[in-house]
């Protein structure tokens, strides 16, 4: 481990941060859609959420997703 600085903080790569940009122009523009239901994305939350899917899909440096919340 010497020599290597870590953070617990979650990196993500500057691919990562540059389609997350292109998925919010494209939601500005209206013409950002979802996934099969292929409707107009509205949703901050959405938006960046479809930019780091395909981010993951072109192999930037993105974390993994957590799992989600059992109930």
């Amino acid at each position: 481990m010497a020599g290597r600085k870590s953070s617990g903080k979650r990196k993500y790569g500057k691919a990562a941060s540059k389609r997350v940009e292109s998925a919010m122009r494209r939601r500005k523009k209206g013409t950002l859609k979802s996934g099969r239901s292929g409707r107009t994305v509205k949703s901050r939350k959405q938006a960046i959420a479809i930019g780091l899917s395909e981010a993951r899909k072109k192999g930037a440096k993105v974390p993994r997703k957590r799992g989600g919340k059992k109930t």
